[in-house]
């Protein structure tokens, strides 16, 4: 007679599908009040702020019959939680009103931008992880060498350094001085270059640092020490004992690091004239084009709360050794 049950290891596995399935159902749910605080932030930002918002959105120049009409598009004269209400309701549905300035929804114009912020905070995040963890496993590797000290240098001055003037020197030097490449505007792959390794700096620089760290913690474990105790070259102790334990942390900041990179890609979209949802937010915020400023602050938060959501449910893939408890 067979036995019909299950062998465990089996049921061991679907027990941790089940438990990382229910993980992510609960992270989802918990992720509602972030958006929740964020909606009301955003909500607040453009109500709450001095003076009239309806005549700082017209300009000083317009009618009276115009600064009525917005007032009445926005419901500005209703109560604030009546106002949050219709805003909330409105966003529900994917309506984030309309631009001020160009009459076209704040959804098509960030639509047409967001594409280009995503394009400039990949290319960053390749850039900071191409750089930053090959210079970090060789400083750990050779640590206290001359190349540790000038790499670890040069990470304090890329965390330390601002990124608007990073952007100007490199511009004065790269296209200006040396006319290698183009300063300002999107098209080749030569335009995005610049911005990059502007917006990259601080991640790089960061990224250097935490693989040196962990890769320094690694190597004192005891199984890299007995694998040295073998014989084995330093460089295949590094490589295929230590690295892959040592990226882990590594990874999930990268992943926390993507978030941060899209908000703040504002400063570098508008030194080199990027044509992304940065620069449309300060062009807004310039012609007091409220709607779309608030569309485009919203799509930010929500897109940094939702990268660290990626990024806590697939730490788990990573490291074998978390469980969702």
């Amino acid at each position: 007679m067979e036995d019909s049950a299950e062998p465990a290891p089996v049921l061991s596995r679907r027990w941790e599908v089940a438990v990382m399935g229910w993980y992510v159902i609960r992270r989802l749910v918990l992720v509602i009040p972030t958006l929740l605080g964020v909606s009301i932030a955003v909500f607040a930002m453009v109500r709450l702020i001095p003076g009239d918002p309806a005549l700082a959105m017209a300009g000083p120049h317009a009618t009276p019959q115009y600064v009525e009409q917005i007032r009445r598009d926005l419901r500005l004269d209703d109560p604030l939680h009546v106002q949050y209400y219709h805003f909330l309701s409105a966003l529900l549905r994917g309506d984030l009103g309309s631009s001020t300035r160009t009459r076209r929804p704040v959804t098509a114009e960030l639509w047409d931008k967001f594409p280009n912020t995503v394009e400039l905070t990949l290319a960053s995040l390749v850039i900071a992880a191409a750089l930053g963890i090959p210079a970090g496993i060789i400083s750990a590797a050779r640590r206290y060498s001359i190349f540790d000290n000038i790499s670890m240098l040069i990470a304090l001055l890329g965390v330390s350094m601002p990124v608007f003037w990073l952007g100007l020197m490199l511009m004065l030097l790269f296209s200006v001085h040396l006319g290698w490449l183009p300063s300002v505007g999107r098209g080749t792959l030569l335009h995005l270059i610049l911005p990059a390794l502007t917006l990259g700096a601080s991640s790089m620089a960061f990224v250097a640092r935490i693989t040196r760290s962990s890769m320094l913690e690694v190597l004192k474990q005891d199984y890299v020490v007995t694998a040295r105790a073998k014989g084995l070259r330093e460089r295949g102790v590094v490589y295929k004992h230590a690295l892959k334990n040592a990226l882990i942390p590594v990874v999930t900041v990268m992943g926390l690091q993507l978030g941060i990179l899209l908000g703040g890609a504002v400063l570098t979209e508008t030194v080199f004239a990027w044509p992304g949802v940065g620069r449309l937010m300060v062009d807004s915020i310039q012609a007091r084009d409220y709607p779309v400023v608030q569309g485009a602050v919203l799509l930010l938060a929500v897109s940094f709360v939702l990268v660290n959501l990626l990024v806590d449910m697939t730490y788990a893939l990573l490291d074998p050794r978390i469980k969702y408890n």
